[in-house]
């Protein structure tokens, strides 16, 4: 099961990373050319959002199934002096929360504000907020911080 969560969570990140950049293009174009929010702006705003939820869902279940993660706080005054086990075991699964907070904040805020224009820009302002969020947080193999293969 844990092998089968990790594939999962280290998949479909690619469904979070390109729905949140359409979704931050689509409201730089509408908020630019000062476009109508569609019906089709919503449901992308609101599928972002539904794909982020999900992958927080895997990355909670994949949490508390992770022996990495066990191991962290069972030893924690020895594994927080190693820097994987701490970004495994703490800072990721807080930047990702946070990263989930902002963009179901911001789909909020976007879907309640009466001027298109206005939902546009709530939307790239807080939408941008998590994506960056996310890049740091996301175990690439190029990161300095700890890295991974970008498919597991």
């Amino acid at each position: 099961m844990y092998q089968t969560l990790t594939f999962l969570h280290s998949t479909f990140r690619w469904l979070v990373l390109l729905s949140l950049i359409y979704s931050i293009f689509r409201a730089y174009k509408g908020y630019f050319s000062a476009g109508q929010f569609t019906k089709t702006d919503n449901s992308v705003r609101h599928w972002t959002a539904t794909i982020a939820h999900i992958q927080l869902v895997l990355g909670m279940i994949l949490y508390i199934k992770s022996p990495i993660v066990r191991y962290f706080w069972k030893n924690f005054y020895e594994a927080k002096e190693s820097f994987d086990l701490l970004f495994f075991g703490l800072i990721h699964i807080t930047m990702m929360i946070t990263a989930v907070i902002l963009i179901t904040i911001g789909s909020a805020l976007a879907k309640r504000k009466p001027e298109d224009r206005e939902k546009f820009k709530i939307m790239m302002i807080w939408f941008i907020a998590a994506l960056v969020m996310i890049f740091i947080a996301i175990p690439w193999p190029f990161s300095p911080f700890v890295n991974r293969p970008y498919f597991r």
